[in-house]
C-alpha cells in the first residue's frame, strides 16, 4: 500500500517554510526509512510527478516550497544509525537526514546517543566515544531546530564557520535515492571528478555521468548553485543541491573534539568604521571561533522592542562586535581574551565595557542578547504587516573577500541612504558576510528594498563574492544565481542536473526556472 496521500488542509503547514512562501502540492508523504523513500520515487517516477524533498522547513530561500506535486518530508527519519572511527581517533557519526541538529547536539553534549539496532562494530567505537574526550559537530546555524539533511541540501554554515568551515566540510559520506528509486552510495575520495566528469554508479547497476559547470567558485562564504572545480569530491557535489539531484537518506558526519574553555565576548565599539578596524585585527588572535557583528541601528531596535530579561547594549551609539573563544583551558582563552582587548582599545573601544561570559549561564545570556536582535526587528514587520499584510522582512545573504569587506558596506549605506530605507544588519562579519534587513513600511519601499537587491547582487559578484552564503539558493534567489555566473553557466547547472535527474521531477523552481529544464531535457 502507498503512503503517498492526497494533499488537504490538513496538511498546510507543509506548503511553506521560514521564508514565508506559500507553494501548492497535490499530494503529500512521510518516510521512516530508505526504502520508503526509494519505494515512493519509484511510483512518482512513473507518473512523472514532481517531488519537493522537506526536512524541518526552516530554510529561508523557499527550497522546501512545493510548486504542485508530491512533498516528500523526511522529519520522521532522525535515528542514529552507527558509528566509526578511524586510525587517527576521529569519530564518525552516520544519522538519517530528519534529526535535528538540536538533537544531535544534546545527544553529543550528554553523551546519550541512542544505538539500537546497531551492529557490534558500531556499538565498540560507541564506548570508545563515551570514554573518550567530549565531541562536537561545529555546524552551528542559527536555528538550531533545522535538520541534519537541510543543512546538507544548503550548505549550512552559521557563526562558527569562521573558524571550522561550512557543512560540505564535515559531511564524509551520504547514501541519496535518485528520482527513479535507485541509490548512489559514496564516500569522500571514493569519486572525484576527472577531465571535468563525475561518474557514479547506482547500487541498481547503471552509470550516472555528469559534466562538471565551467565556472569558478569565488573566494568567499559561498552557498550558490552547485560545486564546481576540477577534481572535486562527489560529496562535495550533493551537498549544497537544494534538492534537485535526489534524496539524501543517509549521512556520515565528522565529529571534533570540543573546547574545554568557551568563553563569549561582547565589545561595544563607538561606529561601524572602529567596528571594521577591530575586526580586521581580531582575526589574527588565537583560539577565535567566530566573530559576529550588530550595528547600531540593530541595537536601536532592540532597545526599543526587546521583551523579557535580554541584556541591554550600552546607552548612546554604538556597535557590537560578539566573538567566541574555545580553548583548551582557561589560561589559553585568558591569552586570547588579552590580546581582542588590547585590539579593541586601538579600534576605539573600551575594554571596560565588555561583556565576558565564561559559564553556560552567561553564555546563554550573550546568546538569548542575539537572539533578541532579529526577534525585535521582527515585531517591526508584524505590526507593519497589518496595515500591508503583504510585505515581510527583506534579508541578504551575501558574502565577500574579507579585502573587499569594507567596500560591501560602503555600498550598502550609500545605496541605503539614497532609497531611505530602514535597516538594520547584522552577521558574520568575521566571514565578510553580513546579513542586511530591511524593513520595509509600506509596498513602494518593499518593492524598492528588492529591486536593491538585485543591485547588490551585480555588485558583490564584481567584487568576486556570493549572492547566497549560507541560507542556499532554493527559489527566491534563483534570479540572483544567474546575476552571479550568467545564462551559459545555468544552463550547465541545468545539464548537471538532469544527468542525476533526466526528467526534471526533483526539487522544481530551485536554481532554475521550469521553462529552462524542460527545453533542455526535451
Amino acid at each position: 500500500m502507498s503512503i503517498i496521500q492526497p494533499f488537504t488542509s490538513d496538511y498546510d503547514e507543509f506548503l511553506r517554510d521560514e521564508s514565508r512562501s506559500v507553494g501548492t502540492a497535490s499530494c503529500i508523504a512521510f518516510t521512516e526509512s530508505e526504502s520508503d523513500v526509494a519505494a515512493i520515487m519509484r511510483e512518482l517516477h512513473g507518473r512523472g510527478t514532481s517531488i519537493t524533498i522537506q526536512g524541518s522547513r526552516t530554510g529561508l530561500a523557499a527550497g522546501a516550497v512545493p510548486q504542485d506535486g508530491c512533498i516528500l518530508n523526511l522529519s520522521r527519519m532522525n535515528r542514529y544509525l552507527g558509528m566509526r572511527r578511524d586510525a587517527e581517533g576521529r569519530f564518525f557519526l552516520r544519522v538519517q537526514p530528519g534529526l535535528t541538529l538540536m538533537e544531535l547536539n544534546a545527544a553529543l553534549r550528554t553523551r546519550t546517543i541512542p544505538s539500537e539496532g546497531w551492529d557490534a562494530e558500531s556499538l565498540d567505537v560507541r564506548q570508545a566515544f563515551l570514554d573518550a574526550p567530549l565531541q562536537t559537530f561545529p555546524t552551528d546555524p542559527t536555528e538550531t531546530s533545522a535538520s541534519i539533511g537541510g543543512m546538507a541540501a544548503c550548505n549550512a554554515s552559521g557563526a562558527r564557520s569562521y573558524r571550522f568551515g561550512a557543512m560540505r566540510g564535515h559531511v564524509n559520506a551520504v547514501r541519496l535515492v535518485l528520482a527513479d528509486g535507485d541509490v548512489v552510495s559514496v564516500a569522500r575520495g571514493e569519486v572525484v571528478a576527472h577531465n571535468g566528469l563525475l561518474t557514479l554508479a547506482t547500487e541498481g547497476g547503471r552509470t550516472v555521468q555528469a559534466q562538471i559547470p565551467s565556472y569558478a567558485m569565488p573566494h568567499a562564504k559561498c552557498a550558490s548553485g552547485y560545486y564546481a572545480a576540477e577534481g572535486m569530491d562527489a560529496i562535495d557535489a550533493i551537498v549544497g543541491s537544494d534538492g534537485t539531484l535526489g534524496a539524501i537518506t543517509e549521512l556520515e558526519l565528522e565529529l571534533m573534539e570540543a573546547s574545554q574553555s568557551v568563553w563569549d565576548v561582547a565589545c561595544f565599539l563607538p561606529d561601524e568604521q572602529c567596528s571594521l578596524d577591530f575586526v580586521a585585527q581580531a582575526r589574527r588572535v588565537e583560539h577565535v571561533t567566530s566573530i559576529e557583528y550588530i550595528d547600531d541601528a540593530a541595537l536601536d531596535v532592540l532597545r526599543d522592542r526587546a521583551t523579557g530579561d535580554v541584556p541591554l547594549p550600552p546607552d548612546g551609539p554604538c556597535c557590537c562586535v560578539s566573538i567566541e573563544i574555545g580553548a583548551d583551558d582557561d589560561e589559553e582563552a585568558m591569552d586570547s581574551l588579552e590580546a581582542l582587548m588590547e585590539a579593541l582599545e586601538k579600534a576605539g573601544g573600551d575594554a571596560d565595557a565588555t561583556w565576558v561570559a565564561s559559564t553556560v549561564a552567561e553564555r546563554e545570556g550573550q546568546r538569548a542578547f542575539r537572539h533578541a536582535v532579529p526577534e525585535s526587528v521582527n515585531r517591526i514587520i508584524d505590526e507593519r504587516r497589518r496595515e500591508h499584510p503583504r510585505i515581510t522582512k527583506l534579508g541578504s545573504d551575501m558574502s565577500v573577500p574579507f579585502d573587499r569587506l569594507p567596500e560591501a558596506v560602503a555600498l550598502y549605506r550609500s545605496t541605503l541612504s539614497r532609497e531611505r530605507l530602514q535597516a538594520a544588519t547584522w552577521g558574520h562579519i568575521g566571514d565578510a558576510h553580513l546579513h542586511v534587513n530591511i524593513l520595509p513600511r509600506d509596498m513602494d519601499e518593499y518593492a524598492r528594498g528588492k529591486a536593491l537587491f538585485a543591485e547588490w547582487a551585480h555588485e558583490i559578484t564584481a567584487m568576486g563574492g556570493a549572492v547566497s552564503a549560507e541560507h542556499g539558493v532554493g527559489k527566491l534567489k534563483r534570479d540572483f544565481l544567474e546575476i552571479m555566473y550568467g545564462k551559459d553557466a545555468i544552463r550547465e547547472m541545468a545539464r548537471f542536473k538532469l544527468a542525476f535527474d533526466p526528467k526534471a521531477q526533483l526539487g522544481r523552481g530551485n536554481f532554475f526556472s521550469e521553462t529552462l529544464l524542460d527545453l533542455l531535457k526535451d
